[in-house]
């Protein structure tokens, strides 16, 4: 529920009255996870349960709930006797619970709250910080991309000319030497770290800084000579191999990027791979449950 509760408060502070339907359960495959939610206000659908199959039949009940204001558990899913009826093709059953959106509820949304959904908590968003350094076409296209996934971005840049809002419009932007920025402000292991310039006035620095930091994620971009010379730099400063390991350096997965919008692709599905510890392999060569797996086999 808190993924589409942005959308949600919109719609009740614009007067609407919402029935809310989240997955409470799901044995087997589904498009979707528990906990995802859409709500209904009587004309349009707001946020997908599952990927399409079901939906139509959940508004079914939505309508039902909001005529009645009674909430109701359904289960939906395919087997060989109801391959032709509503349920999940994927093979999956899912369990969906459908509520009016109450006064309670609305006031969990709006504080950010953990939301109790018939035995299933919806734990409130943990805020994730992303700390980009360097001001360029490619911090830009990152800080939009990593906004969307729900990052509180900042960019900090020395540089005044280059370092505005008006370029990074959904980011904090920072006039500051960089290690003087990253000695002075809050991160912990949510924090993720992309050091996307690489001056030699601070670059070694800032990243031997950063890797002695509780974050998530330490990334630096650049070729691979800019890398064996960080690497020699660092060496230099006395950071051990092992140190040096956890430097996810030249930043990004191997996806053919080349613009700044598709590297910006690239450094985040890094970041989301190792944040869930996935393999980052096509989902077509794994077998397997595609949510929630943490061993897989390679499709022979």
């Amino acid at each position: 529920m808190h993924e589409i509760a942005d959308r949600i408060l919109a719609a009740v502070d614009a007067g609407r009255t919402l029935v809310v339907a989240t997955a409470i359960s799901i044995d087997g495959s589904a498009p979707r996870t528990v906990g995802t939610s859409m709500a209904w206000d009587g004309e349009s659908v707001i946020g997908s349960i599952a990927g399409g199959c079901v939906e139509g039949a959940v508004v079914d009940t939505c309508e039902l709930v909001a005529e009645d204001g009674i909430a109701r558990t359904v289960e939906y899913g395919v087997s060989e006797e109801t391959a032709f009826s509503v349920g999940l093709t994927c093979g999956g059953v899912i369990t969906i619970h459908v509520q009016p959106l109450t006064e309670a509820l609305e006031v969990s949304l709006r504080e950010g709250a953990d939301v109790d959904v018939c035995g299933y908590i919806d734990r409130a968003p943990v805020e994730r910080r992303m700390i980009i350094f360097g001001a360029m076409e490619f911090s830009a296209a990152l800080a939009k991309a990593a906004a969307v996934l729900g990052y509180r971005v900042t960019v900090c840049d020395p540089r005044p000319l280059f370092a505005t809002s008006v370029r990074f419009p959904t980011a904090e932007v920072v006039v500051m030497w960089p290690t003087e920025y990253l000695a002075t402000t809050a991160v912990d292991e949510r924090t993720v770290i992309c050091v996307l310039s690489h001056d030699a006035r601070f670059d070694a620095e800032l990243i031997a800084q950063a890797l002695d930091l509780p974050v998530a994620h330490v990334g630096a971009m650049g070729s691979r000579n800019t890398h064996d010379r960080r690497v020699a730099s660092l060496l230099e400063r006395g950071l051990s191999r092992e140190s040096i390991a956890g430097l996810h350096s030249p930043i990004g997965l191997d996806l053919g990027a080349s613009t700044p919008e598709e590297t910006a692709v690239s450094i985040l599905a890094e970041i989301l791979a190792a944040r869930t510890d996935s393999t980052a392999l096509p989902l077509t060569v794994l077998d397997g449950a595609i949510h929630g797996r943490r061993s897989v086999r390679l499709v022979e």
